[in-house]
């Protein structure tokens, strides 16, 4: 079984190495690894591993914990695409999608950010409309976002006033930026955790940005 490992890591040579080298000798393959942040003497990286069969999921706690220094901020199972080129693939769709840039995002965001939905959102609290979401995206009827139209990126954690009762249980971690002037936003939620860092959303703001300069491009 695959699960996704969050580790905060002293930031120094060697480290990561040290990781890998305590998973392998407890069995434990690593599919994939990404940096999120790195200052203040750690980084953050974001580790799909490999769970043999005979294995319980506290032994990947074990393993990386033996590490000094080394701590786990989250552990969940992870049923994405094991690939490395997420975002380099969410802008080849993105070439030719021109009004259906929305249905892309929805649909791609999530394997790039490891998240379980997103979806894209106009209008105000009020007069909420989905332009899209991916298939595991939950119903917004009764959902009224008081940052709506968006302007400016937003972390969202899970304890928010407008937050539905029933995703505040599931702990549902969201983070969301505008798509364009009007106030189009794309949010994306993470049942569980762990939460979006701020190295999350820059790159979410980045990527909806190049996303609404391809939309705006005249056909080839």
């Amino acid at each position: 079984m695959s699960y996704l490992l969050r580790l905060v890591v002293p930031d120094r040579p060697g480290t990561l190495g040290a990781v890998a080298t305590a998973l392998g000798q407890a069995g434990i393959d690593i599919v994939s690894v990404d940096v999120l942040e790195r200052g203040n003497g750690v980084a953050v990286d974001d580790v799909v591993v490999e769970l043999p069969a005979d294995r319980v999921a506290d032994s990947l706690i074990t393993a990386a914990t033996a590490v000094p220094g080394v701590q786990v901020e989250s552990l969940r199972p992870f049923a994405g695409p094991m690939d490395t080129h997420r975002e380099l693939e969410l802008l080849e769709a993105l070439t030719p999608a021109g009004a259906g840039t929305a249905k892309v995002l929805a649909a791609e965001l999530p394997r790039v950010f490891r998240s379980g939905w997103a979806v894209v959102l106009a209008g105000s609290a009020d007069q909420l409309t989905v332009l899209a979401a991916s298939a595991a995206a939950p119903s917004l009827d009764s959902v009224r976002p008081p940052w709506l139209p968006l302007t400016t990126p937003l972390l969202l954690p899970s304890d928010g006033d407008w937050v539905p009762l029933r995703w505040q249980e599931m702990a549902v971690e969201m983070m969301a930026a505008p798509l364009d002037p009007e106030g189009t936003a794309v949010l994306l939620g993470r049942s569980g955790g762990p939460v979006f860092r701020r190295s999350e959303l820059l790159r979410l703001a980045h990527l909806t940005g190049l996303a609404a300069t391809v939309a705006r491009l005249p056909p080839p």
